[in-house]
């Protein structure tokens, strides 16, 4: 391979991650966002899907701002094992505890659409020293 066909595979690379970066990203941020304009829906959720009751809109503003943090410093690229990991496995959790909805899967088919964003999440964790496209260095 020549050259510059070595830097048009690489820089579309980053652009491929940078573009699953951001699509998790706006999904997670939505989410996160939600806990702070809906501290209810995040009591029914922690209830419904991981028989977590109880949760008081505190909760939901402090889980929120971990959550932010986390979510921030995942776009930025910042400590990309940690944070890439830790988005893997908060959304193979939340993945994972809508196994009913599954079962039921005709009245419930947006939540497959888990499913591909579970498979970016684990594509970014398993490339994130090629994952550079605007990241923090």
């Amino acid at each position: 391979m020549s050259n510059s066909t070595n830097f048009d595979m690489n820089s579309r690379l980053q652009w491929s991650l940078f573009s699953l970066r951001l699509g998790v990203f706006i999904v997670m941020i939505m989410w996160t966002l939600d806990k702070f304009v809906n501290p209810g829906h995040s009591a029914r959720i922690f209830e419904h899907f991981y028989g977590i009751s109880g949760s008081t809109d505190m909760i939901a503003y402090i889980l929120g701002a971990i959550q932010m943090l986390l979510v921030i410093a995942f776009m930025a690229g910042i400590k990309k094992r940690i944070t890439y990991g830790i988005i893997f496995v908060m959304h193979g959790m939340s993945t994972l505890s809508s196994y009913n909805q599954y079962l039921d899967g005709f009245n419930n088919l947006l939540f497959f659409t888990a499913w591909p964003m579970w498979a970016a999440c684990f594509a970014l964790y398993l490339l994130r020293d090629q994952d550079v496209k605007f990241t923090v260095k």
